[in-house]
């Protein structure tokens, strides 16, 4: 390695690292957001030869003592590493990488609540007519806000009871943008319980275009869906209380009360994982060994908790009309967690 190898700004070096790297347009805005805000003002005019461990320990508690949250130095931590990481086995530049320092790539994720069955449908009670069906759909069925968002009526089949998440919508600085999903994970169809599919019913009839690539979820006047215009619209925080939910509940926890029903129903941890679109460690295939008749069967079992959550009963299911092969058990290994369960807590 020659001696003057090291002598690269990090500055320069960070930003041609963010351009060059192949990653979703909401991903780039966020690494461009964490090095400016976090990374470039401390360290940017720093040779990379010059950063060592002992700069990384000074950087991380100037962050947190000029008011940056635990999260916010995890994540330009995390960043920063795979910068450096470039710099050493990519291109040379530098021996080791001094991001190595055990504990600063994780923070403590504070418990989130789950909504009830009963809390869902208070919640969606509490909604203008045309927003029900989403809360509905969104704790019935795992789907995250962003592919919500992007369906389209093309994308439900009420017949089969699945949808069908090819997309996602994503908020950029200056636009919103249609992608794909969060991962290949998140390409996938997911069965819906016959709760959901009863909600979707209705709000397809009443208040969706015929046209098959209308948007099943619009904002005011037709328009995308918003996060921020969604809850003004729905005047969240208030609309929260009402249902009996804590203070901080966020849309995105009405993903754990379907991800919870389906757990009770017995479903495996790859079987959640298909149902969550969920990207992991271990490769994307092996949870797309999910098969749709054990879906099918994950989502009869969350009904009859949504029933007893409701005071209902649900008719029998039928027979599907193809051939299907028999659901298998959940194997010996299998593990019945989904990862959630130090992070959620039941409330109410």
């Amino acid at each position: 390695m020659p001696p003057e190898a090291g002598e690269v700004e990090l500055g320069e070096y960070g930003e041609q690292w963010i351009a060059e790297r192949k990653l979703a347009p909401r991903t780039r805005e966020l690494y461009e957001d964490h090095f400016r805000l976090h990374i470039r003002p401390h360290l940017g005019k720093l040779m990379l030869g010059a950063i060592k461990p002992a700069t990384i320990r000074t950087w991380r508690k100037r962050l947190l003592d000029g008011g940056g949250t635990e999260p916010q130095a995890v994540k330009a931590y995390c960043l920063l590493r795979a910068i450096l990481n470039t710099a050493v086995k990519d291109d040379g530049i530098i021996r080791e990488n001094p991001c190595r320092i055990r504990g600063y790539d994780r923070y403590h994720t504070p418990e989130r609540p789950v909504a009830t069955v009963e809390q869902v449908y208070r919640l969606a009670d509490e909604m203008p007519p045309r927003f029900r069906a989403l809360v509905i759909v969104a704790a019935l069925s795992g789907l995250r806000w962003g592919e919500l968002a992007a369906l389209r009526r093309a994308d439900v089949d009420l017949a089969e009871g699945v949808i069908r998440v090819p997309r996602k919508l994503a908020a950029l600085r200056n636009r919103m943008e249609f992608g794909p999903p969060k991962s290949e994970a998140g390409r996938r169809v997911v069965a819906l319980p016959a709760a959901a599919v009863a909600a979707l019913r209705l709000h397809l009839l009443q208040l969706v275009d015929a046209d098959q690539d209308a948007l099943v979820f619009v904002g005011d006047q037709g328009g995308l869906l918003r996060t921020g215009n969604f809850r003004r619209a729905v005047k969240w925080a208030e609309t929260v209380r009402k249902a009996g939910l804590p203070v901080g509940f966020h849309f995105h926890d009405l993903r754990h009360t379907g991800n919870n029903l389906a757990a009770a129903a017995g479903a495996s941890t790859r079987e959640l994982m298909h149902r969550m679109g969920h990207a992991s460690m271990r490769a994307a295939l092996i949870y797309q060994h999910a098969t749709s008749e054990r879906d099918r069967e994950i989502a009869d079992g969350m009904d009859e908790r949504i029933a007893r959550g409701q005071g209902k009963k649900v008719p029998p299911k039928k027979s599907p009309t193809k051939k299907v092969a028999r659901p298998r058990r959940p194997r010996k290994g299998d593990d019945p967690d989904d990862g959630t369960g130090g992070v959620v807590a039941r409330v109410g």
